[in-house]
């Protein structure tokens, strides 16, 4: 089977109306225990992008299943994180006014090699080298699945998609990794470092349980023991802080600000303020650093 088979549910299916996620629809519709809304989001991007829309509306009536769509004004120019944003959020609406138990898209084995040689281009943390995974409420059940298996799939199937007009452009930075730096690695160089981020995604998880064993220990949500974060390596300490934020709900923030935080954390004197950002800083005291709104 080319997909992992999601457990019994209701599901909300991200599909753009490419050959990647029309052959992911085909495939749950043939799993008889999920329940599935398609979910469609236009950008507004291209000219032409309304024609996907008709095509998924289409598939939608064909196996029965609702379908729901929004269409976005983000117009030409406007950049991926931008339109992965947009699109994140239709979904999760749908998924919360649906109750379903998850967001399911059709990210495979390629967009994950691809997203981490992008992510390796921007510098990105370790966390880059495997941000595609799977999670409790946004499955990816391709992510073993080669983008050249699904398309062999779809022409099998005779299911008929889209191709984006923009996917041929290799001044985008992912369609130069896509249709010039991958292929010239071949299909050994693809092997290893589909080996060095599956590795990589292993790590990952072993730090992040080690840095949630740390924030658990310490003193109160808010707040860490200042000694034992004195005591963390600097790399450690960027780490335990990073998260610590987003614990609470602190998303935004770049690696200049995490090193300039945790200098400060570690050599203020008591008594002083860390600004984090608009809404929250950190009070410096002799024992503690609580995280207090400003």
């Amino acid at each position: 089977m080319l997909y992992e088979a999601l457990q019994s549910g209701t599901y909300v299916v991200a599909v753009s109306g490419g050959v990647d996620s029309m052959s992911l629809l085909d495939m749950l519709s043939k799993q008889n225990d999920v329940k599935l809304i398609v979910a469609h989001f236009d950008h507004g991007i291209r000219s032409d992008s309304d024609l996907d829309r008709k095509l998924v509306a289409s598939a939608a009536k064909k196996y029965g299943l609702p379908f729901v769509y929004e269409q976005g004004r983000l117009g030409i120019g406007a950049s991926e994180d931008t339109a992965r944003r947009a699109r994140y959020a239709f979904l999760r609406n749908v998924q919360k006014n649906s109750s379903a138990d998850a967001i399911v898209t059709a990210h495979h084995q390629d967009d994950a090699l691809e997203t981490a040689i992008l992510n390796i281009l921007r510098g990105t943390g370790r966390k880059g080298l495997s941000s595609i995974g799977d999670s409790r409420d946004l499955r990816r059940p391709l992510l073993k699945t080669a983008k050249a298996d699904l398309k062999k799939y779809a022409e099998d199937q005779g299911i008929v998609w889209r191709e984006d007009s923009t996917n041929a452009d290799t001044t985008i930075t992912r369609n130069y990794v896509r249709h010039v730096l991958l292929p010239k690695i071949g299909e050994a160089g693809r092997k290893k470092l589909r080996d060095i981020v599956t590795h990589i995604a292993i790590l990952n998880k072993a730090i992040d349980r080690d840095i949630h064993i740390y924030l658990h220990t310490q003193p109160s949500r808010q707040s860490l023991d200042r000694h034992s974060f004195i005591l963390l390596s600097h790399n450690l300490a960027l780490e335990v802080l990073a998260e610590w934020l987003r614990t609470h709900g602190i998303n935004q923030f770049d690696k200049p600000l995490l090193e300039s935080i945790v200098t400060q954390a570690k050599v203020l004197a008591p008594g002083k303020r860390i600004d984090v950002n608009a809404d929250y800083c950190i009070l410096v005291g002799k024992e503690t650093l609580v995280l207090a709104r400003r």
